[in-house]
């Protein structure tokens, strides 16, 4: 029985400036480097040694994972970027203060924007600062200018069936490093959470989720790594 370990990227300068990133480039700090070599450790004990890691183009998720297979003594397993696993694009609200943009919508437009399942945020006007067409990573791709949950999934389901699925189905075991929305497109996926209920699950930074899958691979049992930081998991079935 394949297992599937789940690891959000540590701690972003723009997680402890408190403003949106989504697909802007940004570092992890100190505290998101510890929180990634933890995360390695936290995998090492678990005996798990994954045939291949799969991760976005962005550095936070590639170093947290860089950081994590270096810490667990799997520095040599190969890895595999793709946009697909980016972050949620937030769209027009793309590098502004959290607290800022709540005072100046109100904090009830704000939560539809960052909590609903299918509403996006107002869509990011081409040609500025944070307008990532010409960016090589996604040349030759029509990409987004905003995302709710719903199209992140749309975008990270054709990559999963593709790529990902094809090697636990062969019974290898996976690790992805990737963000809290990706990552949350996954669980929908693999638990078949109502669309009203995935808004709310939480997947803390560093703490690796591992789900032991079935031939179907339909989750047979899950559990965070550190127990201490453990968030709430859909039934298993």
């Amino acid at each position: 029985m394949p297992r599937l370990i789940l690891l959000r990227h540590g701690q972003s300068q723009w997680n402890l400036e408190n403003r949106f990133t989504g697909w802007v480039d940004v570092d992890l700090t100190p505290e998101g480097e510890a929180q990634a070599r933890r995360g390695g450790e936290l995998i090492a004990d678990a005996d798990f040694r994954p045939i291949v890691m799969f991760t976005s183009v962005l550095t936070r998720a590639k170093r947290t994972g860089a950081l994590a297979l270096q810490s667990a003594g799997l520095a040599g397993v190969p890895v595999i970027e793709d946009w697909r696993l980016n972050e949620r694009h937030y769209g027009g609200l793309t590098g502004l203060d959290k607290a800022e943009t709540a005072a100046k919508h109100g904090e009830d437009q704000v939560k539809v924007w960052r909590r609903s399942y299918d509403v996006p945020p107002p869509p990011l006007a081409p040609g500025g600062e944070w307008d990532f067409n010409a960016d090589p990573r996604y040349a030759g791709q029509t990409i987004p200018d905003t995302e709710s949950l719903k199209t992140t999934l749309d975008r990270v389901l054709p990559y999963w069936n593709e790529a990902i699925a094809p090697r636990l189905k062969a019974g290898e075991d996976v690790l992805i490093t990737a963000h809290g929305n990706s990552l949350r497109a996954i669980v929908k996926l693999l638990f078949d959470v109502p669309d009203d209920q995935i808004v709310g699950v939480e997947i803390p930074t560093g703490n690796p989720l591992e789900i032991t899958l079935g031939a179907d691979l339909k989750p047979t049992a899950a559990r965070y790594l550190d127990e201490g930081r453990a968030q709430a998991l859909p039934p298993v079935a």
